[in-house]
């Protein structure tokens, strides 16, 4: 089976931050893949803006470098780098400054009347700066549109005054919000499991599903981002947009139409349907944790405290929330959330947990029932499982057997799984908003998590210690078994 290739319109997409490591390790190697798919107009243009001086034969140097490490090598021909490379530009600006804006007015009057669409691979503070620039400079036509990344804001407030910023120089119809997780194809495939088929939406209730675990865990630290990290945290870098993203999708209602705003509005319902958490319920709600020196991939590693140099810092790197939503279709069934870096393995998975069987006609001897599963794996190995209980094959009476019914991707389909920057580059270039965060979104979830953070700030509690490489703080385990379930774990 092969994918089905539509080509996109002649655009130029102005990526500031041309020469960071966004662009150079997942912005340059995603459009490549594209180009080499044939995806991309042959007029299509890439232009790279930063305050380097850089010409542009000496940008396309570096991307080269950059494809050569990030993309492998069978999936690049020397003749697909040589045309990907002559899609490129560089113009030196200075963001906050005078310098450069004149010259990129005169690379983007050379496209016409095409579709431009600049993606600020910027820090958050220099959203509003550039944008309005982009106004002021002219440079804002009724076919741009502007992608911004996270963090949008620190908290609500800032969140608001970064919306504001863009919005006065942007419609909203115009802003694409980026969360990549929205991208991944088994993200995409979840609804696909849930909309296209009629096995499991009359299941999709609290009547039949007992409980929800999103689990997002990295092996890593913070690998060079401490700056960054130690004043956002866990919470806010991966709870308030990635995983309230992937909980919406599990939690909204269908939408009326596979259109942008049919789907924001339903997930804006869950994330104003959410249980507050309190400082009166944080307590029992949530735990927090800060990895200590343990053991890494690559062997052992420090903790956090060393990787930062701030012995006396409070910021969590794990975080495990108990989450509700007050709805009919909701109400009584759990969402366990839970992140954090230099856990025990790399994945990201959504465990819907269905309820046992009332009344098991088998006897003692066949063994123990297990409730059905329903795993989607977004990352390694992104795929699908059920987890069924069969009898095992034989004479010798009724034995039964807990097996699932898996669906890897890429034994299922046979290509390769595109990266989740690919399909939402190409998707702003459409016009096709659906897989991008509204504004309303944005700030209904910063208003879920900031009496958290709230909580935290003014607890007298420490983050729990756990040892790097393994599962998290004990804590964590006692916030789901008091419920008395237990994290899923696929070895057991």
């Amino acid at each position: 089976m092969t994918s089905r290739i539509i080509a996109v319109e002649p655009f130029d997409l102005v990526v500031f931050g041309g020469s960071g490591d966004l662009a150079y390790r997942k912005l340059l190697p995603a459009l490549f893949q594209r180009h080499s798919d044939g995806q991309l107009p042959e007029t299509g243009r890439i232009i790279g803006v930063s305050r380097r001086d850089m010409s542009d034969d000496e940008y396309r140097a570096s991307t080269r470098e950059a494809l050569e490490q990030h993309v492998p090598a069978e999936e690049r021909t020397a003749e697909d780098v040589e045309s990907f490379l002559r899609r490129l530009h560089f113009v030196q600006v200075d963001a906050k400054g005078d310098g450069g804006w004149e010259t990129l007015g005169r690379v983007l009057e050379e496209g016409g009347d095409r579709i431009r669409a600049f993606y600020l691979a910027v820090g958050p503070e220099l959203f509003g700066t550039i944008c309005q620039r982009l106004g002021k400079e002219g440079l804002v036509t009724p076919e741009t549109r502007v992608i911004i990344e996270k963090p949008i804001g620190h908290d609500l407030e800032s969140a608001c005054e970064v919306n504001d910023a863009v919005g006065s120089v942007f419609d909203e119809s115009q802003i694409y919000r980026i969360d990549h997780y929205l991208g991944k194809e088994t993200v995409q495939n979840l609804m696909a499991l849930r909309f296209g088929n009629a096995l499991f939406e009359p299941l999709w209730n609290n009547a039949s599903i007992e409980h929800v675990q999103i689990l997002v865990a990295e092996t890593l630290g913070v690998e060079g981002r401490g700056g960054y990290y130690d004043t956002s945290g866990a919470l806010r870098d991966m709870v308030q947009n990635h995983i309230l993203q992937l909980l919406c999708l599990v939690a909204m209602e269908p939408p009326a139409h596979m259109d942008a705003d049919s789907v924001r509005d339903e997930k804006l319902k869950v994330l104003r349907s959410l249980v507050p958490v309190t400082e009166a319920n944080a307590a029992a709600a949530t735990v927090r944790g800060q990895y200590r020196a343990g053991a890494g991939p690559d062997g052992s590693v420090p903790g956090y405290t060393s990787e930062v140099d701030n012995s006396e810092t409070t910021t969590e790197t794990f975080v495990a929330i108990k989450a509700e939503i007050a709805n009919w279709r909701w109400a009584g069934v759990p969402f366990y959330l839970r992140t954090g870096k230099r856990l025990a393995a790399r994945v990201s998975e959504i465990v819907v947990s269905f309820r046992p069987i009332p009344h098991s006609i088998f006897d003692a001897g066949a063994g123990a029932l297990r409730p059905n599963k329903l795993v989607i794996r977004l990352q390694p190995d992104e795929g699908v499982r059920l987890w069924l209980m069969i009898k095992d094959p034989g004479p010798g009476g009724m034995r039964l057997r807990y097996v699932p019914l898996d669906m890897s991707f890429a034994q299922a389909f046979k290509v390769r799984s595109p990266d989740a920057y690919e399909r939402l580059i190409l998707d702003v270039i459409r016009g096709n908003q659906t897989l991008f965060m509204r504004r309303d979104e944005v700030e209904a979830a910063w208003a879920w998590i900031d009496p958290i953070a709230e909580a935290w700030l003014h607890s007298s509690d420490a983050p729990k210690g756990y040892t790097a490489g393994t599962w998290g703080p004990s804590a964590s385990v006692a916030l789901i078994e008091r419920d008395g379930h237990t994290w899923y774990d696929e070895a057991e």
